[in-house]
């Protein structure tokens, strides 16, 4: 009997740790949507034919749930790798630089390793081998800047974003000249395709969502895991909390900030590789433009915790996919998609208006993106 009421007791703190998480952020949305519906109504638009049309174009038949689940798989995977980072005290704006280094790596060994060897790969070798040369380019973009955190101080958020510039203008580059499509019909900048032994195939005929969608899911229970569950996630968030106490302790926080990092770029460049070897076949100029920026409002939205990170995607991917279809029913510019997700990124950062609002008591663990912007 007494352990059947600890149980119950155990289970209801759950509970109302996952209530107390969820409360702000779903309150976010629902002031970010009421007052979308306002800015809607005053530029002469119907806000209710607008969020209906928002919610058919995501949801409302097979093929749009299968779009928005076409659209959450870079978001999941690039969110995981923007909150990692958080979870290690780091902030990493890098993963829109790290998820085309991914992408056009993995893109390269699709169509360019069959050339090399003279014959076609068995797709159970080929397929593994474009998605591990995607993670593994897309994590050590991002261990450069961990390296220069650990051994010089250079902030990451400085060098994140420098890396950036050179990730994306260097790959305009290759898609441009060595790498570009020297196909007759073709004139714009990106790769030829990928061979079919790269390809992830999809789940279901004729819809577009892929085999990446369900990774995405695995992958997000392993990052829940791998933080709560093993030694190097206790090192993450011990070094992510107080560095000084886990140098005190032992940790090695160099080589933890190097891993962290390392880890969530091998996560950004899975977002480009699983959009190239699952959806687009190739490596298309400016075809993420944006992923790894909203990967931070996504991360933010979800708290950190994987679970979140999935809901925020899948949020973020249904305003996405269903911005069409309200355009179509409202003939409203589509930007008002940007503007209510900036609305909820900005609730959701300063909570504390939400909390005032609402007139909610700050309860548990407040986001924090980062240790400090100085050092």
């Amino acid at each position: 009997m007494q352990e059947e009421k600890q149980s119950i007791s155990l289970t209801r703190k759950v509970w109302q740790s996952i209530s107390d998480a969820s409360l702000v952020p779903f309150l976010a949305i629902l002031t970010a949507v009421v007052l979308g519906g306002i800015i809607i109504a005053i530029v002469g638009g119907n806000p209710f034919l607008a969020y209906r049309g928002l919610i058919e174009g995501a949801l409302g038949s097979t093929k749009a749930l299968s779009e928005t689940a076409v659209w959450a798989t870079p978001y999941i995977f690039a969110g995981l790798a923007v909150a990692l980072a958080f979870k290690g005290g780091l902030f990493n704006i890098g993963a829109e630089g790290q998820l085309a280094v991914g992408a056009v790596s993995s893109a390269l060994i699709g169509y360019a390793l069959p050339e090399w060897l003279g014959f076609n790969l068995p797709a159970i070798i080929h397929l593994p081998l474009a998605i591990i040369v995607g993670m593994i380019m897309g994590g050590l973009w991002a261990g450069i800047v961990g390296w220069l955190k650990a051994y010089t101080g250079g902030h990451e958020v400085i060098n994140t974003i420098m890396m950036n510039y050179i990730a994306l203008n260097t790959t305009s580059y290759l898609l441009n000249g060595v790498m570009k499509d020297r196909s007759p019909t073709n004139v714009i900048a990106r790769t030829p395709l990928i061979a079919e032994s790269a390809r992830m195939p999809a789940i279901f005929d004729g819809l577009r969502v892929h085999w990446g969608f369900v990774l995405a899911l695995f992958v997000a229970f392993f990052i829940w895991w791998l933080l709560n569950k093993t030694t190097l996630g206790f090192e993450i968030r011990t070094v992510g909390l107080n560095p000084d106490a886990a140098q005190y302790a032992g940790i090695n926080v160099k080589r933890t900030i190097i891993i962290t990092m390392m880890l969530s770029g091998m996560l950004a460049g899975l977002a480009g590789t699983i959009e190239v070897t699952g959806l687009n076949y190739r490596h298309e100029l400016g075809f993420s433009i944006g992923y790894g920026y909203d990967a931070i409002a996504i991360a933010l939205l979800g708290k950190s915790h994987p679970l979140g990170i999935v809901l925020a995607a899948f949020l973020f991917a249904a305003m996405r996919n269903g911005a069409s279809r309200m355009q179509f029913l409202t003939q409203l510019p589509v930007d008002l998609i940007s503007m209510i997700q900036a609305l909820i990124l900005l609730f959701v950062a300063a909570d504390a208006i939400i909390r005032y609002i609402y007139r909610i008591k700050a309860k548990g663990e407040r986001v924090v993106l980062t240790r400090g912007w100085g050092g």
